[in-house]
């Protein structure tokens, strides 16, 4: 064989191996992956907080991130048990996922006492300054971002919505949840509900519920103090018990409001709130973000712009309420 053939085929070999390395080496080494942590304080079927979890993935998947394909979701449950969100938490720290997406701001603190360097995007805050998690709603300045669904600011705006559909209004009570966040924006919410309450010449009446067990005893504490109407506080807690809230208002005969309109769809008379399924579906693209390298810190937490009145008709009938034709037709939707 001529030198010439020989230089050739050596030359022609040696390309092809060079060719063939970066394909081998691709093929010994697996795809990687995002791997994406879901922690709820919640249930994983059956519970308004689990909507909130289904909506986001969906906004995954809009944003073309399929689970399976190029993305990895491990999703936990805390069951309404505090230390069992602590434990979850910790538990996705040492998993080692790329990031934690805290369902309410109660498991949002649970990941952020787990861990300040992974980044945490956070589904419907309350007041996320003021719970501490973030420095600022437009430069967050840690490793938490997300979106806020404005707990204490629509307290006031719900009162007076109830007072203008209930002739007569003078007794008011709030069922809360004393521990739902921290102090700071308890306190907030308090003070936003009594004054208001004040500057419609309102008699408030603040029952608290630490969880389901005392809803028999705050409903009798209403009836003691004779409510005329119920406004139920945002809390994450008491979002999971909207159907059982309901039902003790019916019983109760008091015309009660929510804080989402879950609680109008199971039963209560009406809601003022965002959307949240669809604030849920928004944070996903905070996600998009982070996983294409951007950091919670420089990520403002997105506040809503709209919120929706829902009134459900059946309920109001058979508390023996007329609903106004002008009251209905500012409402975003009406149950019949």
């Amino acid at each position: 064989m001529r030198l010439a053939e020989l230089k050739r085929r050596e030359f022609v070999f040696l390309v092809g191996f060079a060719a063939a390395l970066p394909f081998a080496a691709r093929a010994q080494q697996p795809t990687t992956m995002p791997r994406v942590g879901v922690l709820s304080p919640g249930h994983n079927q059956g519970d308004p907080q689990y909507n909130s979890v289904k909506a986001f993935l969906r906004g995954l998947h809009e944003l073309g991130y399929i689970e399976g394909q190029n993305i990895t979701v491990q999703q936990e449950y805390a069951e309404w048990k505090a230390d069992r969100l602590r434990e979850l938490a910790a538990k996705l720290v040492d998993a080692k996922v790329d990031v934690i997406v805290a369902v309410s701001t109660p498991a949002a603190r649970a990941a952020k006492e787990a861990t300040n360097t992974i980044p945490i995007l956070a589904i419907a805050m309350a007041d996320p300054v003021a719970d501490g998690l973030v420095a600022s709603l437009a430069r967050p300045g840690g490793n938490v971002t997300g979106t806020t669904f404005l707990g204490p600011e629509l307290v006031a705006k719900r009162l007076q919505l109830l007072r203008e559909v209930v002739p007569g209004l003078s007794r008011v009570a709030a069922l809360w949840h004393p521990r739902a966040y921290s102090e700071r924006t308890m306190a907030g919410v308090v003070n936003e509900i009594e004054v208001a309450a004040r500057t419609l010449g309102l008699q408030l009446q603040l029952v608290p519920a630490a969880s389901a067990d005392d809803f028999a005893g705050a409903f009798a504490a209403m009836s003691k103090g004779g409510a005329q109407g119920l406004l139920v506080f945002p809390s994450p807690m008491l979002f999971a018990e909207y159907r059982r809230i309901a039902g003790l208002a019916a019983e109760s005969r008091l015309p009660a409001m929510g804080a989402a309109r879950e609680f109008a769809d199971l039963g209560g008379l009406m809601s003022y709130g965002v959307n949240l399924p669809d604030l849920s579906r928004r944070t996903a693209m905070h996600l998009g973000k982070i996983l294409q390298g951007a950091k919670p810190a420089d990520l403002p937490v997105e506040q809503p712009t709209g919120f929706e009145l829902v009134i459900n008709l059946k309920t109001a009938r058979e508390l023996g309420l007329t609903i106004s034709r002008d009251f209905l037709l500012v409402a975003d939707d009406v149950i019949e």
